[in-house]
């Protein structure tokens, strides 16, 4: 009898990294993923690929931060170098010890720290955009990310496994289903150009003129379930909370609101947190334009969990991201940042595309 494990793996090797022979596949996690690690390497072998695996353990971002100093914060792993450069294949697997020991890493290393990564991260974001490198975000449930979302660590589980379809007779072909209904909505908007997002607190609008909207199919993120663009640049105009709070390093936020001129975030406000938005406002590169403008479609993901892959996957919501843009969409927009900040539509909410309606209160208007 096939574990769910065992499920989840074959679903990463078959469906979402799509190996085939001879492709080389790193995967990047913490000690804690070792059982669905295993599971990997045991399909992927299966499929004639070659596997690598890179380790984190408790603690080890915090201590480094701690105790690297000069040249050790420039310091980069020579497989990981070399796989986001030629690598067929990357999975990060999401498995946290906890999710607050980085709460206070020094700001003078961390700064150090993201100009040193800077060409392999750019790399990384010009081979996922042209898929030359196959990507996979994904989660193992953990005791820090059940806490996190408010659940025991079998509800969470259950959660996680429910959110990937796992429990599906054959979930590789329910995402190809996700695919196949999500098509004609990103055929539908990438025929638009004015998209203007309409609801409580709600009244923005943007232009998408030259950019693609991508059907998120469970290829790049496991779970999945958007429809993604990056607006252009200049374009977005009005204002818009997100009724979701928003989580950035650990931090919460309530209401966040921002009022946007020319694609430019003028003024912004938040009934608690507001001191970190006023931070990453006047400090982040690129952080007070939008990256990235979307719509979730997946209904298995009914609550905020606080985090973000599963978050901003929940069927009848939006989300935009402040900060970098996505290649693929054709987006322009650079930052050491991408935070995707989330509104519930599911109470008056409505997308129009071109002067249409095409969704009302959470759904999609348009027909397959």
């Amino acid at each position: 009898m096939e574990t769910m494990l065992s499920r989840y793996a074959r679903l990463l090797v078959e469906y979402c990294l799509d190996l085939q022979p001879g492709d080389r596949l790193l995967i990047r996690t913490t000690t804690l993923a070792e059982p669905l690690v295993r599971e990997v390497f045991r399909h992927a072998l299966r499929t004639g690929a070659n596997v690598d695996t890179e380790w984190e353990f408790r603690e080890m971002r915090r201590i480094f931060f701690q105790e690297a100093q000069g040249e050790q914060l420039n310091y980069s792993s020579p497989l990981y170098r070399e796989a986001m450069h030629t690598y067929e294949a990357y999975l990060y697997i999401l498995a946290p010890y906890n999710l607050r020991e980085d709460h206070d890493l020094d700001p003078a290393k961390s700064a150090v720290r993201q100009s040193a990564m800077k060409e392999l991260n750019d790399a990384y974001f010009r081979r996922t955009a042209d898929r030359s490198m196959k990507r996979n975000l994904c989660q193992f449930p953990t005791l820090a990310a059940a806490q996190e979302a408010g659940m025991s660590l079998e509800e969470y589980e259950t959660f996680v496994f429910g959110a990937c379809k796992l429990f599906d007779p054959d979930p590789r072909q329910s995402w190809l289903d996700v695919r196949k209904n999500q098509q004609a909505v990103t055929e539908y908007l990438n025929a638009c150009q004015e998209i203007h997002y309409k609801g409580p607190d709600i009244d923005i609008r943007f232009n998408a003129k030259g950019r693609t909207w991508i059907n998120s199919d469970g290829q790049t993120n496991m779970p999945s379930g958007e429809v993604y663009t990056s607006p252009v640049e200049d374009s977005v105009n009005g204002v818009i909370r997100f009724s979701l709070p928003a989580i950035y390093q650990g931090v919460e936020m309530e209401n966040v609101t921002l009022w946007v001129k020319d694609g430019y975030i003028e003024k912004w406000d938040a009934s608690r947190g507001k001191e970190l938005l006023d931070h990453v406002f006047a400090n982040v590169e690129g952080a007070r334009r939008f990256g990235e403008a979307a719509i979730g479609t997946n209904y298995h993901i009914s609550r905020q969990t606080r985090n973000i892959l599963f978050d901003e996957k929940m069927g009848g919501t939006i989300h935009m991201a402040i900060g970098q843009s996505y290649l693929q969409t054709g987006g322009k927009n650079q930052s050491s940042i991408h935070w995707d900040l989330i509104s519930d539509m599911t109470q008056g909410g409505e997308i129009w595309a071109d002067g249409q309606k095409i969704y009302e209160n959470g759904r999609f208007l348009i027909s397959r």
